[in-house]
């Protein structure tokens, strides 16, 4: 079994960033079965940015890949818990302790 390959994200989610973040999301679910995502960096993100999230767990759920949330920022865990989506896109962790 190989190791999940983690993808740091720097730049928020927001509409302004949601084409190139997609490009580059779904290309690195491409290329692994286990996709960590450590959001803890994005500072902002919008319902574009949470539809990008959903978007990739539904290809990942349709390739029989894994996606999951390893870290997330205040920001991220307020707006998924917001939107009760917490069970469909895993409860976020914030910073390790």
């Amino acid at each position: 079994m190989t190791s999940p390959r983690r993808l740091v994200l720097n730049d928020d989610l927001t509409i302004y960033h949601t084409l190139e973040q997609k490009h580059r999301l779904l290309d690195a679910l491409a290329g692994t079965d286990d996709l960590e995502l450590d959001l803890l960096r994005v500072a902002e993100i919008d319902t574009a940015g949470l539809q990008l999230l959903l978007l990739l767990q539904r290809e990942a759920r349709r390739a029989g890949k894994r996606v999951a949330i390893a870290a997330a920022s205040p920001a991220v865990r307020a707006l998924i818990g917001f939107c009760n989506l917490a069970a469909e896109l895993g409860e976020p962790p914030g910073a390790a302790a």
